[in-house]
């Protein structure tokens, strides 16, 4: 390699990022690792920061980084948060820029930036990828104030989609851009579609399936399938639900498909979700808000049916390729995805324009791009060499 393609590629040569994030079991930690190869490529010496749990989850050392563990919570704590500002302080000593994932990350880094003490004001970089629940009360007042404080403490926010982006700006975000954040393409299903649908219960190679996958939390709007799977259960049409994910809800949910005896199966966290979308027939998400579910993408760009809600940056990311229904409409969800699952027509053009409009998405590559053009602007030329 030449002196001049190196230094077009390895363009964040010497500097030290650090990437910050909360608790998480699926999206952000999945983007964060996704993201870690392209970063270290370009010359970033990698640091996460993070709860153990998480490290472990998604074991980000393989990827390129250094792992320091830091008890971000998923929940507001003043104790915890408090040990967890201290924490990231010495975890991102000497960094160059840091990269919190999610408001509750940035809420910490934000912090414990403001403990600095002299030096140059070190880069901020906040990604957003949910936006606050709705609610009332002193703590949503409290998280609102949070969210107004780190959004504008930030150098730059990247949103994960227009709503947030526009939020980010009604609340004094100084710098703000839409960041896509793009889902890992799943590997192959390793079994046959029969194969996967026997072991998941289903010996009537005509009943429908409807699969589901998501952490197990109110945001998901699992009840609203729930009650969605009631309305099949009397219908002509029977599908078998299943729902692959973990999480606070999950003894809710089993409770209620025991007592109402739901067509319904809770499979917990799953690693073969290329098997399972092979077997499903149709993708549901009720989700009561998303930026850019991985769930979505997953599910066109494997040419199977999605049913969602129009939420969030749901419409902006799946166009004409998805049917979307209104939040917390049962009677809507339970019509259309029997509408789907009784008509092949439509069902193959679903399929048809999924794929399409998948193949419009920008890839991991781009998304890492994006992000190393960010670190290069915050920080400038690579801290060895001066500016050609």
């Amino acid at each position: 390699m030449t002196e001049r393609s190196r230094s077009t590629t390895r363009v964040l040569e010497g500097r030290r990022v650090a990437e910050v994030l909360a608790t998480s079991t699926g999206g952000v930690g999945t983007h964060v690792r996704s993201v870690l190869p392209a970063l270290g490529a370009a010359g970033a010496a990698l640091r996460v920061c993070g709860p153990r749990e998480t490290q472990a989850l998604f074991d980000f050392t393989t990827a390129g980084a250094d792992f320091r563990a830091v008890g971000i919570s998923a929940g507001l704590d003043p104790v915890a948060d408090g040990r967890a500002v201290l924490a990231l302080r010495r975890a991102t000593t000497g960094a160059d820029l840091v990269h919190a994932h999610g408001l509750r990350a940035g809420l910490v880094a934000a912090a414990a930036l403001a403990a600095d003490r002299g030096g140059a004001r070190r880069p901020l970089v906040l990604s957003l990828h949910n936006a606050l629940p709705e609610g009332g009360g002193l703590r949503h007042t409290v998280l609102q104030a949070a969210e107004r404080a780190t959004v504008r403490r930030a150098d730059m926010v990247l949103a994960a989609s227009a709503d947030l982006a526009d939020n980010a700006l009604a609340l004094g975000g100084r710098d703000v851009r839409v960041a896509p954040v793009s889902a890992p393409p799943l590997p192959p299903p390793l079994r046959p579609r029969p194969e996967v649908r026997a072991a998941l219960g289903l010996d009537d190679a005509l009943r429908p399936l409807v699969l589901a996958v998501g952490r197990l939390h109110p945001q998901k709007g699992y009840d609203v399938l729930l009650d969605a799977a009631a309305r099949w259960a009397r219908g002509p049409v029977d599908p078998l639900v299943v729902v692959a994910g973990d999480g606070p809800l999950q003894q809710h949910l089993q409770q209620r498909i025991d007592t109402e005896g739901l067509p319904v199966r809770l499979l917990g966290r799953r690693s073969d979700v290329a098997d399972l979308l092979s077997a499903a027939d149709v993708v549901a998400l009720p989700s009561t808000w998303e930026a850019r579910s991985l769930t979505a993408q997953e599910a066109l760009r494997s040419g199977v049916p999605l049913v969602a809600t129009r939420v969030g940056g749901l419409p902006e990311l799946v166009g004409d390729a998805a049917v979307l229904v209104p939040p917390g409409d049962a009677d809507a969800l339970a019509r259309e995805v029997t509408a789907v699952l009784g008509d092949p027509g439509r069902s193959a053009e679903l399929s048809r324009r999924g794929r399409a409009q998948a193949a419009r998405w920008p890839d991991e590559a781009a998304t890492a791009r994006q992000l190393v053009a960010v670190y290069r602007e915050l920080l400038g030329p690579p801290a060895d060499r001066p500016q050609p």
